[in-house]
């Protein structure tokens, strides 16, 4: 167990990634990256790895390991945690020897995790129970983020763009089905179909006659209990990083405003993570100064609105035909994958990748001390 023995002038990140998510793959991509760029002089990595079933698995070697189901055998004496154990006795791996000084087997949890149970405030909540420091959005945050038609309306209450669109509940689909499809037709075609809890566009139907709708909304429900339908817009798509400043009272760093230009007919999950070239990121967009201006005004107030702590990506569109900017959604946890916007955004702004993540984890820290002085009880 000497694998986990904590040098006393290191903080100990746990890098959790993996997930039981449909972005399972994605989340590995960006744990390599984080793993890469923590400095090695002011933090030790500790990855935690949660396979497919949901079981997780500790230690330095686990990441060289792959998480599908049929090679985790070769981390069994690594698991330190399976769904199956629920309910059960079971004797934990003695971990004793890799708590710090706060009494944990780690200082600081860095969630690399993303989409449901993962990114929505289920895994937050998980750590907030167990006393851990972690970096991002907290657990209302996370799971307003991840909700496309929560968050879409407390922007619009905020005085925020939001583009029309149609809520579909799996509940009431097949008995409302026609009335669906009278508000859908309202809307006009093309939209967009999609998971109302899910990222990387995964799910996401392009749809531009009404006889393809059924088949749409049915792929978007194998993914989640909700659906939106979104017209489609002609528009410039437009990102901006957001991250939370130090020092208490102080507006957020808000990055440098981006473009992509998918060479898809959107920007896809192959467009995203397989297709070298699925997409064009210019940074900074080759827009007006006053839309840029305006963007990130926009991604700043988005991310107050939100109660967002940590970091997150915001993606707008600028509609062409109006030139107004409209709220897509919000990420929580975005990509840190080789390609991903959000480090490259923040990189174009004076902020580098190790910077960036030794910048998040103090946030995590000071926000958990900042939380162990409230009081939780009351007689």
């Amino acid at each position: 167990m000497g694998v986990f023995m904590k040098p006393s002038d290191k903080i100990r990140v746990a890098v959790l990634y993996g997930g039981r998510s449909a972005e399972h793959e994605v989340s590995i991509k960006s744990a390599a990256n984080v793993i890469q760029y923590l400095d090695p002089l002011r933090f030790e990595v500790v990855p935690i790895g949660i396979d497919k079933q949901g079981k997780w698995f500790l230690g330095n070697d686990v990441f060289a390991t792959s998480l599908e189901h049929n090679a985790v055998s070769e981390l069994q004496d690594r698991t330190w945690f399976a769904p199956e154990w629920i309910g059960k006795p079971h004797t934990v791996n003695d971990l004793s020897t890799a708590k710090s000084a706060t009494g944990s087997q780690f200082d600081v949890v860095f969630p690399v995790v993303h989409g449901t149970l993962c990114e929505d405030g289920t895994l937050q909540g998980l750590l907030e129970m167990a006393e851990l420091p972690y970096v991002g959005c907290g657990v209302l945050s996370s799971s307003v983020g991840m909700d496309k038609d929560v968050s879409k309306r407390l922007a619009m209450h905020a005085g925020i763009n939001v583009g029309p669109y149609v809520v579909v509940k799996q509940s009431y689909w097949q008995q409302k089905r026609d009335d669906y499809l009278k508000q859908i037709t309202e809307l006009g075609l093309p939209v967009f179909v999609k998971p109302a809890n899910a990222g990387s566009s995964i799910g996401i139907t392009k749809v531009k006659t009404r006889d393809q709708l059924h088949a749409a909304i049915d792929e978007a429900l194998r993914f989640d209990t909700k659906v939106l339908v979104e017209k489609a817009m002609d528009v410039i798509e437009l990102e901006v990083a957001v991250l939370e400043a130090l020092e208490d009272g102080t507006d957020p760093h808000i990055s440098v405003v981006g473009e992509i230009r998918p060479s898809h007919e959107f920007y896809s999950y192959d467009a995203k993570y397989l297709d070298e070239n699925g997409a064009e990121l210019l940074i900074p967009a080759p827009v007006d100064d006053a839309i840029l201006k305006q963007a990130q005004q926009m991604a700043k107030k988005i991310f107050t609105v939100l109660e967002c702590e940590g970091m997150a990506r915001v993606d707008l569109f600028l509609n062409k035909e109006d030139q107004k900017i409209y709220f897509n959604e919000i990420n929580t946890i975005p990509g840190f994958t080789q390609i991903s916007m959000y480090p490259k955004l923040m990189g174009a702004s004076g902020i580098s990748y190790p910077e960036l993540l030794t910048h998040l984890v103090q946030l995590a820290m000071k926000k958990h001390e900042c939380k162990r002085k409230l009081v939780r009880s009351y007689t």
